[in-house]
Protein backbone atom coordinates (compact mmCIF):
# COMPACT_ATOMS: atom_id res chain seq x y z
CA UNK A 1 0.00 0.00 0.00
CA UNK A 2 1.73 3.41 -1.01
CA UNK A 3 1.55 5.57 1.96
CA UNK A 4 -0.34 8.96 1.90
CA UNK A 5 1.42 11.81 1.42
CA UNK A 6 1.31 15.35 4.09
CA UNK A 7 2.79 18.54 3.57
CA UNK A 8 3.31 20.98 5.51
CA UNK A 9 4.38 24.45 5.14
CA UNK A 10 5.93 26.54 8.05
CA UNK A 11 7.94 24.85 10.15
CA UNK A 12 7.06 25.93 13.82
CA UNK A 13 3.94 26.19 16.85
CA UNK A 14 0.99 25.04 14.60
CA UNK A 15 2.96 23.19 11.27
CA UNK A 16 4.77 20.80 13.56
CA UNK A 17 2.15 20.29 15.98
CA UNK A 18 -0.12 19.26 12.87
CA UNK A 19 2.94 16.75 11.92
CA UNK A 20 3.78 15.60 15.36
CA UNK A 21 0.27 14.49 15.96
CA UNK A 22 -0.01 13.21 12.67
CA UNK A 23 2.62 11.25 13.27
CA UNK A 24 1.51 10.03 16.58
CA UNK A 25 -1.44 8.32 14.72
CA UNK A 26 0.07 6.84 11.70
CA UNK A 27 3.07 5.67 10.88
CA UNK A 28 5.75 6.37 7.90
CA UNK A 29 4.11 3.05 6.26
CA UNK A 30 0.66 4.96 6.34
CA UNK A 31 1.86 8.61 5.92
CA UNK A 32 4.83 10.04 5.00
CA UNK A 33 5.69 13.79 6.15
CA UNK A 34 7.52 16.54 4.64
CA UNK A 35 7.62 20.15 6.27
CA UNK A 36 9.58 23.29 4.91
CA UNK A 37 10.91 25.77 6.82
CA UNK A 38 12.44 28.72 5.63
CA UNK A 39 14.55 30.00 8.92
CA UNK A 40 16.93 28.44 11.28
CA UNK A 41 15.11 27.06 13.58
CA UNK A 42 11.96 25.36 14.19
CA UNK A 43 9.21 24.71 17.37
CA UNK A 44 10.21 27.52 19.40
CA UNK A 45 8.50 30.10 21.44
CA UNK A 46 8.64 33.40 19.72
CA UNK A 47 6.76 34.74 22.76
CA UNK A 48 9.81 34.07 24.91
CA UNK A 49 11.91 36.48 22.47
CA UNK A 50 11.59 39.45 24.54
CA UNK A 51 12.72 37.52 27.77
CA UNK A 52 15.44 36.35 25.78
CA UNK A 53 16.82 39.87 24.82
CA UNK A 54 15.96 41.10 28.89
CA UNK A 55 17.75 38.31 30.24
CA UNK A 56 15.26 36.51 32.07
CA UNK A 57 15.73 33.33 29.58
CA UNK A 58 20.01 32.72 29.52
CA UNK A 59 20.48 31.28 26.49
CA UNK A 60 18.53 31.10 23.07
CA UNK A 61 17.86 27.19 22.71
CA UNK A 62 16.05 27.53 26.13
CA UNK A 63 13.23 28.64 23.59
CA UNK A 64 13.39 25.80 21.18
CA UNK A 65 10.95 22.88 22.08
CA UNK A 66 12.08 20.61 19.63
CA UNK A 67 15.28 20.39 17.12
CA UNK A 68 14.76 19.33 13.30
CA UNK A 69 17.01 16.48 14.62
CA UNK A 70 14.30 15.69 17.04
CA UNK A 71 11.48 15.62 14.55
CA UNK A 72 13.59 13.72 11.68
CA UNK A 73 14.12 11.02 14.69
CA UNK A 74 10.37 10.66 14.22
CA UNK A 75 9.90 10.26 10.01
CA UNK A 76 9.14 13.75 9.67
CA UNK A 77 10.88 15.02 6.19
CA UNK A 78 12.09 18.48 7.73
CA UNK A 79 13.56 21.16 5.32
CA UNK A 80 14.92 23.71 6.79
CA UNK A 81 15.95 26.97 5.28
CA UNK A 82 13.27 25.54 2.51
CA UNK A 83 10.90 28.31 1.15
CA UNK A 84 7.74 27.10 -0.44
CA UNK A 85 7.12 29.92 -3.34
CA UNK A 86 3.95 28.15 -5.17
CA UNK A 87 0.90 25.84 -4.78
CA UNK A 88 -0.04 24.07 -7.30
CA UNK A 89 -4.01 23.02 -6.07
CA UNK A 90 -5.32 21.00 -8.89
CA UNK A 91 -1.64 19.65 -9.56
CA UNK A 92 -1.11 18.87 -5.56
CA UNK A 93 2.10 20.00 -5.36
CA UNK A 94 4.20 22.74 -4.25
CA UNK A 95 7.30 24.10 -5.13
CA UNK A 96 10.56 24.59 -3.00
CA UNK A 97 13.26 26.58 -2.57
CA UNK A 98 16.19 25.78 -1.28
CA UNK A 99 17.75 29.30 0.09
CA UNK A 100 20.95 28.27 0.65
CA UNK A 101 21.97 26.13 -2.60
CA UNK A 102 19.22 28.38 -4.70
CA UNK A 103 17.91 24.70 -6.02
CA UNK A 104 14.14 24.59 -6.93
CA UNK A 105 11.77 21.10 -6.96
CA UNK A 106 8.22 20.13 -6.96
CA UNK A 107 6.86 18.18 -3.79
CA UNK A 108 3.56 16.10 -4.25
CA UNK A 109 0.82 15.87 -1.72
CA UNK A 110 -2.34 14.36 -0.85
CA UNK A 111 -3.07 16.73 2.29
CA UNK A 112 -1.49 19.91 2.54
CA UNK A 113 -1.47 21.72 5.63
CA UNK A 114 -0.64 25.49 5.48
CA UNK A 115 1.11 27.08 8.68
CA UNK A 116 2.72 30.54 7.19
CA UNK A 117 2.56 32.53 10.23
CA UNK A 118 2.00 36.53 10.07
CA UNK A 119 4.67 38.98 9.39
CA UNK A 120 5.89 41.80 11.40
CA UNK A 121 3.68 45.48 10.36
CA UNK A 122 6.88 47.19 9.04
CA UNK A 123 6.01 50.55 7.57
CA UNK A 124 7.49 51.72 4.03
CA UNK A 125 8.65 54.75 5.66
CA UNK A 126 12.66 56.45 5.02
CA UNK A 127 15.36 54.72 7.01
CA UNK A 128 13.51 51.78 8.15
CA UNK A 129 16.00 49.85 6.49
CA UNK A 130 18.57 51.30 8.52
CA UNK A 131 20.96 49.18 10.87
CA UNK A 132 20.04 49.31 14.55
CA UNK A 133 15.55 48.76 13.82
CA UNK A 134 14.88 45.53 14.91
CA UNK A 135 11.95 43.29 14.70
CA UNK A 136 11.56 40.57 17.26
CA UNK A 137 9.50 38.07 15.00
CA UNK A 138 12.09 34.94 14.80
CA UNK A 139 15.00 33.88 16.64
CA UNK A 140 17.15 35.23 13.80
CA UNK A 141 15.37 38.53 14.79
CA UNK A 142 16.03 38.36 18.44
CA UNK A 143 19.85 36.99 17.96
CA UNK A 144 20.31 40.67 15.23
CA UNK A 145 18.71 42.46 17.95
CA UNK A 146 21.04 41.23 21.04
CA UNK A 147 23.95 41.83 18.22
CA UNK A 148 23.06 45.43 18.40
CA UNK A 149 23.03 46.03 21.94
CA UNK A 150 26.00 44.05 22.90
CA UNK A 151 27.68 46.42 20.49
CA UNK A 152 26.79 49.28 22.96
CA UNK A 153 27.78 47.82 25.29
CA UNK A 154 29.56 49.86 28.13
CA UNK A 155 28.46 52.98 26.23
CA UNK A 156 27.22 55.58 28.92
CA UNK A 157 23.83 56.87 28.11
CA UNK A 158 22.61 54.22 25.87
CA UNK A 159 18.62 55.50 24.14
CA UNK A 160 16.15 52.88 22.57
CA UNK A 161 13.34 53.75 20.98
CA UNK A 162 10.26 51.44 20.94
CA UNK A 163 7.89 51.61 18.13
CA UNK A 164 4.38 50.92 19.28
CA UNK A 165 2.88 49.63 22.21
CA UNK A 166 1.11 46.79 22.40
CA UNK A 167 2.11 43.35 23.65
CA UNK A 168 5.45 43.31 21.78
CA UNK A 169 5.98 46.95 22.59
CA UNK A 170 5.96 46.96 26.18
CA UNK A 171 7.68 43.85 26.99
CA UNK A 172 10.29 44.83 24.48
CA UNK A 173 10.22 48.09 26.67
CA UNK A 174 11.14 46.39 30.00
CA UNK A 175 13.94 44.33 27.93
CA UNK A 176 15.49 47.22 27.19
CA UNK A 177 15.31 48.92 30.27
CA UNK A 178 16.97 46.11 31.76
CA UNK A 179 19.51 45.89 29.74
CA UNK A 180 20.78 49.57 30.67
CA UNK A 181 18.62 51.45 28.27
CA UNK A 182 16.85 54.80 28.55
CA UNK A 183 13.80 54.03 26.67
CA UNK A 184 10.90 55.69 25.01
CA UNK A 185 7.91 54.19 23.45
CA UNK A 186 6.32 55.86 20.72
CA UNK A 187 2.58 54.90 20.52
CA UNK A 188 -0.29 56.13 17.54
CA UNK A 189 -2.99 55.23 19.60
CA UNK A 190 -4.40 57.49 23.10
CA UNK A 191 -3.18 54.96 25.79
CA UNK A 192 -0.62 52.27 25.50
CA UNK A 193 -2.16 48.50 25.01
CA UNK A 194 -5.11 49.16 22.47
CA UNK A 195 -6.43 45.82 23.28
CA UNK A 196 -7.57 47.57 26.30
CA UNK A 197 -10.49 50.45 26.78
CA UNK A 198 -8.25 53.98 26.92
CA UNK A 199 -8.96 54.09 30.97
CA UNK A 200 -7.21 50.58 31.66
CA UNK A 201 -4.40 51.88 29.18
CA UNK A 202 -3.83 54.66 30.99
CA UNK A 203 -2.97 52.53 34.35
CA UNK A 204 -0.29 51.25 32.68
CA UNK A 205 1.08 54.41 30.86
CA UNK A 206 1.33 55.44 34.26
CA UNK A 207 3.14 52.54 35.68
CA UNK A 208 5.73 52.92 32.72
CA UNK A 209 6.46 56.31 33.72
CA UNK A 210 7.15 55.19 36.89
CA UNK A 211 9.31 52.75 36.14
CA UNK A 212 11.03 55.35 34.29
CA UNK A 213 9.78 54.48 30.70
CA UNK A 214 9.04 57.62 28.66
CA UNK A 215 5.93 56.70 26.93
CA UNK A 216 4.51 59.25 23.88
CA UNK A 217 0.93 58.98 22.79
CA UNK A 218 -0.51 60.03 19.83
CA UNK A 219 3.11 59.74 18.21
CA UNK A 220 3.11 58.56 14.56
CA UNK A 221 6.68 57.81 13.19
CA UNK A 222 7.39 59.37 9.85
CA UNK A 223 10.98 58.01 9.57
CA UNK A 224 14.10 57.02 10.76
CA UNK A 225 17.27 59.47 10.65
CA UNK A 226 20.58 57.91 10.46
CA UNK A 227 24.25 58.68 10.56
CA UNK A 228 27.19 59.39 8.82
CA UNK A 229 28.05 55.42 9.60
CA UNK A 230 24.73 54.18 7.89
CA UNK A 231 23.07 53.58 11.78
CA UNK A 232 20.19 54.06 13.37
CA UNK A 233 20.58 58.30 14.68
CA UNK A 234 16.85 59.59 15.58
CA UNK A 235 13.23 58.41 15.48
CA UNK A 236 11.06 61.28 13.86
CA UNK A 237 7.87 62.64 14.58
CA UNK A 238 5.31 64.98 12.61
CA UNK A 239 6.48 66.90 15.99
CA UNK A 240 9.32 65.46 17.34
CA UNK A 241 12.75 63.88 17.02
CA UNK A 242 13.85 60.94 19.96
CA UNK A 243 17.84 60.59 19.38
CA UNK A 244 18.01 56.67 19.39
CA UNK A 245 21.07 54.22 19.38
CA UNK A 246 19.02 51.14 18.61
CA UNK A 247 14.85 51.06 17.40
CA UNK A 248 12.55 48.34 18.17
CA UNK A 249 9.15 47.20 16.34
CA UNK A 250 6.50 46.44 18.13
CA UNK A 251 4.08 47.54 15.64
CA UNK A 252 1.90 44.35 15.49
CA UNK A 253 1.23 41.80 13.10
CA UNK A 254 -0.29 40.33 10.03
CA UNK A 255 -1.78 37.38 8.46
CA UNK A 256 0.97 35.74 5.99
CA UNK A 257 -0.74 34.54 3.35
CA UNK A 258 0.72 35.41 0.31
CA UNK A 259 0.42 31.92 -1.18
CA UNK A 260 -2.48 31.14 -0.37
CA UNK A 261 -3.94 34.69 -2.07
CA UNK A 262 -2.21 33.64 -4.94
CA UNK A 263 -4.18 30.47 -5.67
CA UNK A 264 -7.32 32.20 -4.34
CA UNK A 265 -7.87 30.22 -0.93
CA UNK A 266 -10.04 32.23 0.65
CA UNK A 267 -9.07 35.18 3.28
CA UNK A 268 -11.48 36.99 6.03
CA UNK A 269 -11.84 40.79 6.19
CA UNK A 270 -8.62 40.66 9.08
CA UNK A 271 -6.33 39.42 5.88
CA UNK A 272 -6.64 35.29 7.22
CA UNK A 273 -7.51 32.42 6.03
CA UNK A 274 -10.69 31.11 6.23
CA UNK A 275 -11.72 27.07 8.19
CA UNK A 276 -14.06 25.38 9.11
CA UNK A 277 -14.12 24.13 12.71
CA UNK A 278 -11.86 21.35 11.76
CA UNK A 279 -9.39 23.87 10.86
CA UNK A 280 -9.74 22.76 6.68
CA UNK A 281 -9.60 25.72 4.72
CA UNK A 282 -12.99 26.74 3.64
CA UNK A 283 -14.02 24.80 0.12
CA UNK A 284 -10.91 22.29 0.00
CA UNK A 285 -11.32 19.05 1.27
CA UNK A 286 -7.53 18.27 1.39
CA UNK A 287 -6.00 21.60 2.67
CA UNK A 288 -5.68 22.77 6.40
CA UNK A 289 -4.64 26.08 7.53
CA UNK A 290 -3.70 27.02 11.19
CA UNK A 291 -1.42 29.26 13.97
CA UNK A 292 -0.80 32.62 12.95
CA UNK A 293 -1.90 32.85 9.37
CA UNK A 294 -5.96 32.14 9.91
CA UNK A 295 -9.09 34.00 11.75
CA UNK A 296 -10.49 32.35 13.92
CA UNK A 297 -14.46 32.84 15.83
CA UNK A 298 -14.74 35.49 18.38
CA UNK A 299 -17.25 33.56 20.53
CA UNK A 300 -18.58 36.92 22.46
CA UNK A 301 -18.83 38.77 19.05
CA UNK A 302 -20.22 36.59 16.71
CA UNK A 303 -17.09 37.20 14.00
CA UNK A 304 -13.89 35.89 12.78
CA UNK A 305 -10.94 38.13 13.94
CA UNK A 306 -7.40 37.58 13.89
CA UNK A 307 -5.00 36.88 16.78
CA UNK A 308 -1.50 35.49 16.52
CA UNK A 309 -1.05 33.67 20.02
CA UNK A 310 1.33 30.81 20.34
CA UNK A 311 -1.37 28.80 22.20
CA UNK A 312 -4.33 28.79 19.96
CA UNK A 313 -1.52 27.84 17.22
CA UNK A 314 -0.69 24.75 19.16
CA UNK A 315 -4.46 23.84 19.70
CA UNK A 316 -4.52 24.31 15.82
CA UNK A 317 -1.74 22.07 14.78
CA UNK A 318 -3.15 19.07 17.52
CA UNK A 319 -6.50 19.45 15.77
CA UNK A 320 -5.20 19.38 12.48
CA UNK A 321 -2.41 16.83 12.84
CA UNK A 322 -5.48 14.71 14.33
CA UNK A 323 -8.07 15.28 11.10
CA UNK A 324 -5.58 14.61 8.62
CA UNK A 325 -4.56 11.51 10.26
CA UNK A 326 -7.89 10.10 9.72
CA UNK A 327 -9.39 11.17 13.07
CA UNK A 328 -11.42 13.94 14.46
CA UNK A 329 -11.14 17.65 16.35
CA UNK A 330 -12.71 20.95 15.95
CA UNK A 331 -11.22 24.69 17.20
CA UNK A 332 -14.54 26.36 18.26
CA UNK A 333 -13.42 29.71 18.60
CA UNK A 334 -11.48 32.24 20.88
CA UNK A 335 -12.51 34.79 23.57
CA UNK A 336 -9.86 36.93 22.69
CA UNK A 337 -7.41 36.39 26.42
CA UNK A 338 -3.98 37.32 26.32
CA UNK A 339 -2.02 38.89 29.47
CA UNK A 340 1.55 40.12 29.37
CA UNK A 341 3.34 42.41 31.85
CA UNK A 342 6.10 45.60 31.60
CA UNK A 343 8.51 44.98 35.16
CA UNK A 344 6.02 43.96 37.81
CA UNK A 345 2.97 45.38 36.20
CA UNK A 346 0.74 42.75 34.84
CA UNK A 347 -1.79 42.83 32.08
CA UNK A 348 -4.55 40.97 30.81
CA UNK A 349 -7.88 41.23 29.00
CA UNK A 350 -10.56 39.10 27.53
CA UNK A 351 -13.53 39.33 25.68
CA UNK A 352 -14.79 42.43 24.08
CA UNK A 353 -13.87 45.96 24.96
CA UNK A 354 -16.13 48.94 25.02
CA UNK A 355 -15.97 49.71 20.91
CA UNK A 356 -15.83 46.21 20.29
CA UNK A 357 -19.15 45.80 21.70
CA UNK A 358 -20.36 48.66 19.97
CA UNK A 359 -19.11 47.70 16.63
CA UNK A 360 -21.15 44.78 16.58
CA UNK A 361 -23.82 46.26 18.08
CA UNK A 362 -24.42 45.09 21.55
CA UNK A 363 -25.79 47.53 24.40
CA UNK A 364 -23.89 47.40 27.82
CA UNK A 365 -22.68 48.81 30.98
CA UNK A 366 -19.58 48.82 32.79
CA UNK A 367 -18.73 48.83 36.02
CA UNK A 368 -14.51 49.03 37.19
CA UNK A 369 -13.35 48.20 40.89
CA UNK A 370 -9.96 48.63 42.99
CA UNK A 371 -8.85 45.85 44.75
CA UNK A 372 -5.96 43.18 46.38
CA UNK A 373 -4.98 40.78 45.20
CA UNK A 374 -4.40 39.05 48.74
CA UNK A 375 -6.39 39.91 51.85
CA UNK A 376 -5.51 43.14 52.81
CA UNK A 377 -4.17 42.70 56.21
CA UNK A 378 -1.76 40.21 54.91
CA UNK A 379 1.77 41.45 53.75
CA UNK A 380 2.79 41.90 50.37
CA UNK A 381 -0.77 42.61 49.23
CA UNK A 382 -0.76 44.93 46.47
CA UNK A 383 -3.57 46.18 44.39
CA UNK A 384 -5.33 45.51 41.07
CA UNK A 385 -8.01 47.49 39.12
CA UNK A 386 -10.59 45.18 37.58
CA UNK A 387 -12.65 46.14 34.92
CA UNK A 388 -15.86 44.12 33.45
CA UNK A 389 -18.75 44.89 30.76
CA UNK A 390 -21.95 42.85 30.40
CA UNK A 391 -24.54 43.52 28.01
CA UNK A 392 -27.42 45.25 29.06
CA UNK A 393 -30.68 43.45 30.31
CA UNK A 394 -29.28 40.13 29.50
CA UNK A 395 -26.34 40.54 31.94
CA UNK A 396 -23.73 38.32 30.30
CA UNK A 397 -20.37 38.88 30.75
CA UNK A 398 -18.81 40.30 27.66
CA UNK A 399 -15.39 41.38 28.92
CA UNK A 400 -12.63 42.46 31.30
CA UNK A 401 -9.97 43.89 31.68
CA UNK A 402 -7.41 43.93 34.91
CA UNK A 403 -4.62 46.04 35.90
CA UNK A 404 -2.55 44.95 38.59
CA UNK A 405 0.74 43.16 40.42
CA UNK A 406 0.93 40.05 42.41
CA UNK A 407 -0.21 37.55 40.11
CA UNK A 408 -3.01 40.11 38.89
CA UNK A 409 -3.03 38.72 35.45
CA UNK A 410 -3.64 34.94 35.84
CA UNK A 411 -7.34 36.15 37.64
CA UNK A 412 -8.69 37.09 34.10
CA UNK A 413 -8.86 33.11 33.39
CA UNK A 414 -11.57 32.89 35.72
CA UNK A 415 -13.82 35.47 33.28
CA UNK A 416 -12.31 33.46 30.59
CA UNK A 417 -14.25 30.35 31.66
CA UNK A 418 -16.93 32.29 32.29
CA UNK A 419 -16.99 33.93 28.74
CA UNK A 420 -16.66 30.33 27.13
CA UNK A 421 -19.48 29.56 28.93
CA UNK A 422 -21.78 32.05 28.14
CA UNK A 423 -22.32 33.14 31.96
CA UNK A 424 -23.92 36.45 33.02
CA UNK A 425 -22.41 38.42 35.55
CA UNK A 426 -25.10 37.35 38.32
CA UNK A 427 -24.16 33.66 37.75
CA UNK A 428 -20.37 34.97 38.35
CA UNK A 429 -21.16 36.35 41.72
CA UNK A 430 -21.90 32.62 43.08
CA UNK A 431 -18.52 31.36 42.00
CA UNK A 432 -17.06 29.30 44.06
CA UNK A 433 -13.35 30.00 43.84
CA UNK A 434 -10.47 29.13 46.49
CA UNK A 435 -9.91 31.56 49.04
CA UNK A 436 -6.57 32.05 51.80
CA UNK A 437 -5.38 35.38 52.91
CA UNK A 438 -2.41 34.56 51.17
CA UNK A 439 -4.37 34.22 47.96
CA UNK A 440 -7.42 36.38 47.69
CA UNK A 441 -9.22 38.69 50.19
CA UNK A 442 -12.65 36.82 51.16
CA UNK A 443 -14.57 38.52 47.93
CA UNK A 444 -11.84 38.03 44.87
CA UNK A 445 -11.45 40.91 42.72
CA UNK A 446 -13.40 39.27 39.76
CA UNK A 447 -16.28 38.47 42.15
CA UNK A 448 -15.97 42.60 43.61
CA UNK A 449 -16.12 43.58 40.06
CA UNK A 450 -19.02 40.77 38.86
CA UNK A 451 -21.07 42.50 42.14
CA UNK A 452 -20.57 46.44 41.11
CA UNK A 453 -21.76 45.58 37.56
CA UNK A 454 -24.81 43.49 38.59
CA UNK A 455 -25.86 46.84 40.42
CA UNK A 456 -25.07 48.91 37.51
CA UNK A 457 -27.17 46.40 35.14
CA UNK A 458 -30.07 46.99 37.97
CA UNK A 459 -29.67 50.69 37.58
CA UNK A 460 -29.38 50.66 34.45
CA UNK A 461 -32.70 48.78 34.19
CA UNK A 462 -34.59 51.05 36.19
CA UNK A 463 -33.11 54.54 34.91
Amino acid sequence: MTAERLVVIGGDAAGMSAASQARRLKGPDELSITAFERGHFTSYSACGIPYWVGGDVAERDDLIARTPEEHRARSIDLRMRTEVTEIDVAGQRVRSLDRDSGETSWTGFDKLVIATGARPVRPALPGMDAAGVHGVQTLDDGQALLDSLNRTEGSEGRRAVVVGAGYIGVEVAEAMLKRGFDVTVLNRGEQPMATLDPDMGRLVHDAMDGLGITTVNRAAVTAIRTGQDGRVAAVETAGASYPADVVVLGIGVEPETTLARAVGLPVGPHGGLLTDLSMRVVGHDNIWAGGDCVEVLDLVAGRTRHIALGTHANKHGQIIGSNVAGGYGTFPGVVGTAVSKVCDLEIARTGLREKDARAVGLRFVTATIESTGRAGYYPGAQSMTVKMLAEYRTGRLLGVQIVGRDGAAKRVDVAAVALTAGMTVEQMTSLDLGYAPPFSPVWDPVLVAARKTVTALRKAGTA
